[in-house]
């Protein structure tokens, strides 16, 4: 790839990580900045740089307050797991970059209340008569991305006849070539079902748009409208976040990190773990409930000296 190709892939990120991620314009003009600075020192072969490489890198930037590294390294990681999922690479040396000092940041959360909000406005557009098709499609895309955890890319790339109806699940292939099995819920089979009748027969794609498929850009604003309907603010809310429920409300619901691990299709359980945010009241009321000794720790008062 040649500097160009950098300058291409960089600004396609950047679209995403507005669009998917919902980062925030400074975020967005710092990452780019940052991207941009280390293709200039590779020569414009940041995309297809190795561990080698960003050692490199790495050392250019000692001299540099820790803050700065963690959000550089916080930049070229996401950038080459960007680079990965779309397929430009079938590795991701970002491992080898430093992590000065800095805990991973938590993702956004939206609580059950949050999401029974978005479903009971999703609802009332849904009773409207006519339907409108257009409502249709995004509950079914709702449905997609908060019951099974699909990631933005995957969601707006499904076949016209990804979800069958006797089956419940998906085979998807995503980071990495990597196949993964993905549940799907019945009322997420019938939401599907009920978009698809009205999805062209010709259509390649389940979410068509023009020529293509729905952009995730396109998915970004459909969420976050809708978002603002339930009286959400929208900035906390995107595709990613809706992920990042799905994956979150398992783990309180009590599903096993490993299962989870599989249905997100993270190649590394540390990635899972970040979802493991858990309310420190529940894993109390867990410990309570659940350990041999909980009554008696329940039960248990301090001396008095």
């Amino acid at each position: 790839m040649s500097g160009s190709d950098d300058r291409a892939l960089i600004d396609r990120f950047l679209e995403m990580l507005r669009a998917e991620a919902g980062a925030a314009g400074n975020t967005v003009a710092a990452y780019g900045t940052d991207l941009r600075l280390a293709s200039e020192v590779l020569g414009g072969g940041l995309s297809v740089a190795g561990p080698a490489e960003l050692e490199r890198l790495a050392e250019e930037w000692q001299a540099l307050a820790s803050s700065t590294v963690a959000r550089k390294s916080a930049a070229l990681r996401r950038f080459f797991a960007f680079l990965a999922d779309e397929g430009f690479r079938t590795d991701d040396p970002g491992r080898v970059l430093p992590r000065p000092g800095s805990t991973r940041p938590l993702p956004k959360v939206l609580s059950t209340a949050d999401i029974d909000r978005m479903f009971n406005a999703v609802a009332e557009r849904m009773a409207r008569v006519p339907a409108d098709p257009l409502d249709l499609r995004l509950a079914a895309l709702v449905e997609l991305l908060y019951g099974s955890g699909l990631r933005a890319s995957e969601l707006v790339s499904l076949p016209r006849n990804a979800v069958a109806s006797d089956r419940p699940y998906l085979i998807l292939k995503g980071k990495g070539g990597r196949e993964r099995l993905v549940p799907i819920s019945d009322r997420a089979r019938a939401a599907v079902a009920t978009w698809r009748a009205h999805v062209p027969s010709a259509s390649a794609w389940l979410f068509p748009s023009g020529k293509g498929h729905l952009s995730r850009v396109r998915l970004f604003q459909l969420v976050r409208a809708l978002a603002g309907v339930a009286g959400i603010p929208p900035d906390r809310v995107s595709p990613h976040v809706l992920r990042h429920a799905f994956a979150t409300h398992l783990l309180e619901g009590g599903a096993d990190l490993r299962a989870l691990q599989a249905m997100l299709g993270h190649a590394d359980i540390a990635t899972t773990e970040i979802y493991t945010h858990v309310d420190s009241r529940k894993l109390v009321e867990l410990v309570n409930a659940r350990h041999p000794l909980g009554e008696a720790l329940v039960d248990a008062k301090p001396e008095r000296a």
